[in-house]
Parts: structure tokens; C-alpha cells; sequence
């Protein structure tokens, strides 16, 4: 698998090496203490509420969220801050902080391993840092813009399989998907790749990432749960839009793939 990534688009802002290294420093930091507190609380009688929204929070997430804000507003002041727990703060602000405490809270309360702390910075509305902290897994995904996506020391790098009927699909709930009506044809998209599984979150991105699945198909979820997934899987060589083929995390809609059937894709499952 080649180990390059796509050619830098001059038109797109770029944070300094020096604000970089400064922010991946950070938030390997964030993520360590995150790490501790998840696996203190996992598997655990660990109080569980309802949100507006009929989706779960437990103690555990509210506590990592609330220790990243305070641990970054001391550090950049100025950056702005939206998280999945305690919303948005000074959102127009030039540097912006995304935080998903723990991306896979269903799985977390059920005791399933895989759930991860989510960071990403962006600079002037383009994402130029993301980590992936999964510690049930002793896993941690990173990647920076024009530096690559990592697992530990291993440089990552999306598959080159270019055909659906020998690609691996995954996706997050089909049930979700198909009410959404975003992506008509996902059935028949996966019926006729060589594999579909559903593996939801964090977790399907980081498999694209990784060349282990051709594609991540998802809909309805935030720009917490994209931002860091969008520039792992984009410095590991592939593509990151909405089914649409919008580049951007705010949209309804994420589609990731190693790049090569990404068009192809996108036709197929907007197909009614």
C-alpha cells in the first residue's frame, strides 16, 4: 500500500509546524487523562441519563468533556470550543476545538470495547488535527495535515481496491440510514460489495483509514464525531464528503473511502 498522501490544496488554510506540534502535544495529553478516566468508569455502576434527545450520557463523559474544556481554555484562551456534551463556545472563533469525551456511548454503558475520546482542531473552518483514542482497545489513531495518519509508528494508508464487488463496506445503523433517505440506494449498494458489516462510530473510519474496509457510509451524526475522522482518513490517502459530495463535517451525511471508488460510490448510493 503506498504510504503518500494527496498534494496539499493551496486555497485551504494551514496551521504552522510550530501550532501543530503544539496542538498534537496537547491533545495526546488530553487524551491520555481522557483514557484514565473512561477505563475507570468502564465496565462499572456508573450513573447513566437521558438527553433531550432520547440518546444516553453517563457520568463518565460529562466528566472528560468538562476536564478537556478546562484544561483548554486555560492553555488557548481565545480557541473556540464545541463539544457533544456542553455545546458550542465562541464558535467564530479563528482556532476551534471539537470534542467528542467518548465517541460510542451506547457501546461504553453496554461494556463493549470499542468507544473512543475524539479531538480535533480546525483553522478557520478547515480541520488540521485529529486523534482517535480507543483505550479499551490500546489503540490511538493521529494524523495532521501534511504530516500523515498513525497508529503508534505505523504510517497508515487507505487500500486501493477499486471495484465495489471486492470492496468491504461498512456503515453505522442501516436502520438510521435508510429513514434518513439520504442514501436510497445503500441496500443495493451493499449487496453488491464482497462484504458489508456494521461497524458504527468511530471505529468504520478508522478501518478505512487503516485499508482494512473500502468505505464508511453514516448519516445523522455531529461535526464531533466527523472532525478527527475527516483528517485521519484524508492524510491516509482517501476521501471525505457527504453523500452528496460535499467536503465538510457539518453536513447529514458522511461518506469515507479509500478514494479510488469514492465517485462511483457516491452515484450508487443516492440511486432510488
Amino acid at each position: 500500500m503506498s504510504e503518500t498522501t494527496a498534494p496539499a490544496d493551496p486555497s485551504r488554510p494551514r496551521a504552522s509546524e510550530a501550532d501543530l506540534h503544539r496542538w498534537r502535544v496537547t491533545a495526546m495529553a488530553l487524551c491520555d487523562e481522557a483514557d484514565l478516566i473512561s477505563m475507570a468508569g468502564f465496565r462499572k455502576d456508573i450513573r447513566v441519563d437521558t438527553k433531550p434527545d432520547k440518546s444516553f450520557v453517563t457520568e463518565v463523559d460529562q466528566a472528560i468533556e468538562a476536564m478537556i474544556r478546562r484544561h483548554l481554555r486555560a492553555a488557548y484562551p481565545d480557541c473556540g470550543l464545541i463539544g457533544e456534551e456542553e455545546g458550542s463556545d465562541r464558535a467564530g472563533a479563528s482556532v476551534i476545538w471539537y470534542v467528542d469525551p467518548i465517541d460510542a456511548t451506547h457501546n461504553y454503558m453496554r461494556g463493549v470495547p470499542i468507544f473512543a475520546t475524539l479531538l480535533a482542531v480546525a483553522l478557520d473552518g478547515e480541520v488540521q488535527l485529529g486523534v482517535v483514542s480507543a483505550p479499551a482497545l490500546r489503540e490511538r489513531w493521529v494524523a495532521w495535515r501534511g504530516g500523515g495518519a498513525w497508529r503508534g509508528d505505523r504510517r497508515l494508508a487507505v487500500s486501493r481496491v477499486a471495484r465495489i464487488d471486492q470492496a468491504q463496506l461498512v456503515y453505522g445503523s442501516r436502520t438510521a440510514d435508510m429513514r434518513s433517505n439520504l442514501v436510497p440506494g445503500l441496500d443495493q449498494t451493499l449487496a453488491e460489495a464482497w462484504r458489508e458489516r456494521g461497524f458504527g462510530d468511530f471505529w468504520g473510519y478508522m478501518l478505512v483509514a487503516e485499508g482494512a474496509a473500502e468505505a464508511m457510509i453514516e448519516t445523522g451524526a455531529h461535526t464531533w464525531d466527523w472532525a478527527a475522522p475527516q483528517v485521519i482518513v484524508e492524510e491516509a490517502g482517501g476521501r471525505f464528503t457527504t453523500v452528496t459530495g460535499e467536503r465538510r463535517i457539518n453536513g447529514p451525511s458522511a461518506v469515507a473511502s479509500n478514494g479510488v471508488m469514492h465517485d462511483e460510490l457516491l452515484t450508487r448510493l443516492g440511486r432510488h
